[in-house]
């Protein structure tokens, strides 16, 4: 083959070699895989299956807000005082869902431009922040409850989440009114990565959450048990949130911003 013919093959090998390149500079963004908004599917409304399985997880979210109640709950089950306040959960997010003022449970998506600088309904702003202060405020409580117990010999978990609760939940409520907190904010510019600022803390409480009330119940009430206990749940927060981080879980990669998307 002469000198003549070689180089036209050997434009093409480099021009595929550069769109390699780019293409897999596109897809990481600091070694974290992104999602493109282009490539996701645009739906002009959600389902009725879909937003039907949204509602449960509002109702999780506003049952779970009175933090004693809920310890209450979880300590020695369920008792008249939580049936009537799940009746009003039930109720409240049953009017807020069939008008489509619940994430999720909108009639049609809400967001499909991530660059857009629309305003946040209050809906969207009321919810996160809750759901915001309950990833938040349990995790630190249960972590100041297992240290108490460290250094005292005694468990006084009830009486943290009594009196340290609510002020450590309203000073994240506040954030919230301030818009301070990641979709939470007066704009929805930033939700493709607010959203996994989000996800990932959800993803890292509801993973370490319920091993440290089974450690809690069945790990032995000694000193070197509650810093077994402190460890195991420090630890799977920082496994998972790590995961996040690098956007190996669900709706934890970057959304690259700039064309049609969906979020939820």
């Amino acid at each position: 083959m002469g000198r003549g013919a070689a180089w036209p093959i050997a434009g093409v090998y480099s021009a595929v070699a550069v769109a390699t390149k780019i293409q897999e500079a596109q897809e990481f963004v600091a070694e974290i895989p992104v999602e493109y908004a282009s490539e996701r599917k645009i739906r002009e409304f959600n389902k009725l299956y879909y937003r039907f399985n949204h509602w449960p997880i509002w109702i999780f979210v506003f049952f779970i807000a009175p933090g004693p109640l809920t310890f209450d709950l979880f300590e020695h089950g369920f008792d008249w005082r939580m049936a009537i306040w799940l009746g009003a959960v039930l109720v409240g997010t049953g009017i807020a869902g069939w008008r489509g003022r619940l994430p999720g449970v909108e009639p049609r998506p809400y967001i499909i431009r991530f660059t857009e600088d629309r305003p946040n309904p209050l809906y969207r702003r009321v919810c996160y922040t809750f759901a915001w202060s309950e990833a938040i405020t349990f995790a630190l409580l249960n972590i100041a409850g297992n240290i108490d117990a460290i250094v005292t010999g005694h468990w006084h978990l009830k009486q943290i989440y009594l009196y340290a609760y609510y002020p450590v939940a309203a000073s994240i409520w506040m954030l919230g009114v301030f818009g301070q907190l990641p979709r939470v904010k007066a704009s929805t510019k930033g939700e493709g990565h607010e959203r996994r600022y989000f996800y990932g803390s959800v993803w890292a409480v509801c993973w370490a959450q319920p091993a440290f009330w089974v450690m809690w119940k069945v790990m032995p009430r000694t000193r070197p048990g509650e810093i077994i206990k402190l460890l195991i749940f420090l630890a799977i927060l920082a496994f998972v949130g790590n995961l996040a981080r690098l956007g190996r879980l669900p709706r934890t990669r970057p959304i690259v911003p700039g064309e049609l998307a969906v979020s939820d």
